[in-house]
């Protein structure tokens, strides 16, 4: 019988390894992802001096798991999860016969996009909302696939055929922009500014008060309805 010690060192050597090589994948991904964004930036402020420069962009690298590009009044967030993910069983990933051949396909790095106003970073506005928009999930065999909103909801149906480039990175950055360029901000609901405080008031001469997101007091569960019949295989 194998010792207890024999049973870790056997994990050890097949699990903890194989979650190691989805990180240094999902970190390389990342950093490619960097590179992206700033050529995109480049290409887009080049494009737009000539027609109206008042509409800028800029990317800035906030350390090794965070980025951010600013668009216009769009800011869209990059996250790297420091940790490999797997899925639980009820998940469709599951149901794919490159997952089913083996599980170890299955264990992912995560790199979330989140969408925000810019004006909330600029004037600090910390109680303002961003949203989660969409993520990619990439495995040890740097294949992806990705969840998310409209032109972001590439299905899992291909997930074991893609394998994540520049390419496909500059698909899903231009995605984002395309998606935050058509959710737009809209007026909160009235019953929820029509009181205000004395304290409110003067601590709007430092910033503002109202707590800002684009579907404040909406549904942003309604974009999912819309993506059901989206197929993209994220080649």
């Amino acid at each position: 019988m194998s010792t207890a010690q024999d049973k870790i060192l056997n994990i050890l050597r097949e699990k903890s390894s194989m979650k190691q090589r989805v990180f240094d994948h999902t970190l390389d991904t990342f950093r490619m992802l960097k590179e992206v964004a700033e050529d995109l930036v480049d290409e887009y402020t080049g494009k737009m001096t000539e027609t109206d420069p008042r509409v800028n962009l800029a990317f800035n690298d906030r350390g090794l798991f965070q980025c951010e590009l600013k668009f216009a009044g769009d800011l869209i967030v990059f996250s790297m999860h420091s940790n490999v993910f797997e899925f639980d069983r009820a998940h469709g990933v599951w149901k794919t016969s490159y997952v089913q051949d083996n599980s170890m396909s299955s264990y992912c790095g995560i790199i979330n996009i989140y969408n925000f106003l810019a004006d909330s970073f600029k004037y600090d506005r910390m109680d303002d909302l961003g949203y989660l928009i969409g993520r990619i999930f990439i495995n040890k065999d740097l294949y992806y696939f990705m969840e998310g909103k409209r032109q972001l909801g590439y299905l899992y149906n291909n997930f074991g055929e893609s394998v994540i480039d520049k390419e496909a990175l500059k698909n899903i950055v231009e995605s984002s922009m395309l998606y935050c360029l058509d959710f737009d901000l809209l007026v909160p609901p009235y019953d929820e500014m029509k009181i205000l405080t004395v304290g409110q008031i003067h601590e709007k001469r430092v910033k503002s008060m109202m707590v800002t997101g684009k579907r404040l007091g909406f549904k942003f569960g309604f974009d999912d309805i819309q993506n059901e019949s989206i197929q993209y295989s994220g080649g």
